[in-house]
């Protein structure tokens, strides 16, 4: 295929090599780890919903649903969306399942997202999401468990400078009373606000908040916090949750500006920022959203819980030179084989896979190519242990096991039956 004629990935999707998904894997493990001694299952659901689901449960006059969604007709005439996020599809699943009736429920989902926004270092029209969500409870204990189990996976990635910050959006009163007094305000200053913060001036005022417009964000110095119209109930269990973290001794931030782009939301909402990456300085977002299970139909139960971008986590942590990310592009096999001839090769991928049930990493060289060739595709794999398999090896059905690097001292080439190679090489790989 001439390379004027040449298929390019579409734009915004983006494709993750071979030697970048080590990092991607280290990060879903350690996710994955750290939500599982917290007790919380993993929920798997489909990319295509309908499009309905979305503009009820995320909002329709949001950014996602009104500019950013991959919506089509499918041959039935019926509307779909490829999901801009993982939340609404979770209690679509748990409710058509039963997952919710008279139970609680600890959640954690992971999977591509899809959102038509412009693309951006960090940012994709096809991007992966982990996250979390809590249903059942409505006291600020399981907003802190989240929070604190947050901080663990951060803390064991080794991310560095990210800051919790806090908010409360109040219940409906709340937001009614403030919304009424947020739109008094921004009316007297209608001239200072962009064409888009004028537009939701009309439809969602507090997403204004959130606006990106230094001249905007100059104009809302001014604004009420919603924090003062909050009620009594809203207020104690803000209270309540900030206790908590304290004691937990994590640190926050509060911002009376923080609403998140989702119209579901409400009482605590919370994001991870790193300061040093402007407009793409959040981390993680999420928050309580209690309304939503009823709203799509099912009884009504609490919800909290938080969407993370792992492209955007893993460009901090590579640009970090976080030790996860370090140790990710060293991953190299353990063992590499050489071989020669048909028998030797029949042999190798025999002792290839005694060594791999024994949970050892192992590259076999594959084709033909001489020894020296074999050992120079060794040494460039970054393999610690060499196993060679000649034709006097093979005879004797015995493996010549040479090691290559991790040691102070040099270790003697030494040979052993293939039978014995597992105990051998383990050992080896213990004390290197």
């Amino acid at each position: 295929m001439s390379k004027k004629s040449q298929i390019k990935a579409i734009r915004g999707m983006n494709d993750i090599l071979p030697i970048e998904t080590p990092l991607w894997l280290a990060v879903e493990r350690v996710c994955s780890d750290v939500f599982a001694k917290h007790n919380y299952k993993q929920i798997r659901t489909p990319l295509l919903e309908s499009t309905h689901l979305f503009a009820r449960s995320i909002g329709a006059d949001t950014d996602i649903v009104s500019k950013e969604m991959y919506t089509f007709d499918d041959r039935n005439g019926d509307s779909l969306t490829l999901r801009p996020e993982g939340t609404a599809s979770t209690v679509r699943a748990g409710i058509e399942n039963g997952l919710f009736y008279n139970q609680q429920q600890r959640i954690w989902y992971t999977g591509p997202m899809f959102r038509h926004e412009r693309p951006q270092k960090g940012r994709y029209r096809q991007f992966h999401q982990i996250g979390v969500e809590c249903y059942g409870w409505s006291s600020p204990d399981i907003e802190a468990e989240v929070l604190s189990m947050l901080d663990q996976v951060f803390q064991t990635l080794g991310l560095q400078d990210t800051e919790l910050q806090l908010n409360s959006l109040g219940d409906s009163d709340t937001r009614s009373s403030y919304r009424a007094a947020l739109v008094d305000y921004l009316s007297d200053h209608k001239q200072s606000l962009d064409e888009d913060s004028q537009r939701r001036l009309s439809t969602n005022p507090l997403r204004i908040l959130d606006s990106k417009n230094a001249d905007v964000q100059l104009v809302l110095e001014g604004a009420p916090s919603i924090l003062d119209y909050l009620s009594d109930e809203s207020s104690e269990s803000f209270s309540t949750l900030r206790g908590y973290l304290d004691d937990l001794g994590i640190g926050y931030t509060i911002n009376p500006k923080l609403v998140r782009g989702l119209d579901y939301y409400n009482d605590t909402v919370f994001e991870w920022v790193n300061a040093g990456y402007g407009a793409q300085a959040t981390v993680c977002g999420g928050g309580r959203y209690d309304s939503m299970v009823e709203q799509l139909g099912g009884q009504a139960t609490p919800g909290f819980g938080f969407g993370m971008g792992l492209e955007r986590l893993v460009q901090i942590l590579q640009e970090q030179g976080a030790d996860i990310a370090d140790r990710a592009a060293q991953d190299a096999a353990d063992v590499f084989i050489i071989s020669t001839g048909s028998k030797a090769r029949s042999q190798a991928l025999q002792l290839q896979a005694s060594l791999v049930a024994v949970d050892v990493r192992v590259q076999c060289h594959m084709g033909e190519g001489s020894i020296k060739n074999q050992f120079k595709k060794a040494d460039k794999s970054g393999a610690a242990i060499a196993l060679i398999i000649g034709d006097d090896e093979s005879a004797a059905q015995t493996v010549s096991v040479k090691v290559l690097r991790r040691t102070a001292e040099p270790i003697a080439q030494q040979s052993v039956l293939q039978n014995e190679a597992s105990k051998l090489v383990t050992n080896l790989l213990e004390s290197l």
